[in-house]
């Protein structure tokens, strides 16, 4: 079945905030294999201009995969069998970089859904701010459902 289009423009209620911890950046860090130091010494950091330590770019994903996921893919009434689904893309849009001690709210939005070939593919887009609506990044993820075979 493929998925419903009407979701294309939906938007979810804005998440719980995030807290954003330094030894949570310190270990996304070490698993993707970043030596930066200002990822991983508040000192570096500071020298940078910056209150603590900053989150890898790629970072935004541990928050913005858990959001949508629960808010736009476990939805029902959209019709995703999550287990015909691959990750197809990722794009991060940058205002400024994630700080350690960031409370983090995620708008997610249902942005395209096109089908070609017998596959769905549906883009979604999370903007990230702080709990004060200040901007720090937009996050776009394709997802691909494949086609029954």
């Amino acid at each position: 079945m493929p998925l419903d289009q009407s979701f294309v423009g939906r938007s979810y209620p804005p998440t719980e905030p995030y807290l954003v911890g330094r030894e949570k950046i310190r270990e996304f860090a070490r698993a993707i294999g970043a030596t930066e130091r200002e990822y991983h010494d508040p000192e570096a950091a500071r020298a940078i201009g910056y209150s603590d330590v900053i989150a890898p770019p790629t970072f935004p994903i541990v928050m913005t995969m858990a959001s949508s996921h629960a808010q736009i893919v476990e939805d029902p009434e959209l019709g995703i069998d999550y287990s015909r689904v691959v990750h197809g893309d990722q794009k991060f849009a940058y205002a400024r970089p994630i700080v350690a001690g960031d409370a983090l709210v995620c708008v997610n939005t249902v942005e395209e859904i096109t089908s070609r070939g017998g596959h769905d593919f549906m883009t979604t887009r999370s903007e990230v701010t702080t709990e004060a609506g200040e901007p720090v990044v937009t996050v776009w993820a394709k997802l691909v459902q494949r086609g029954e075979e």
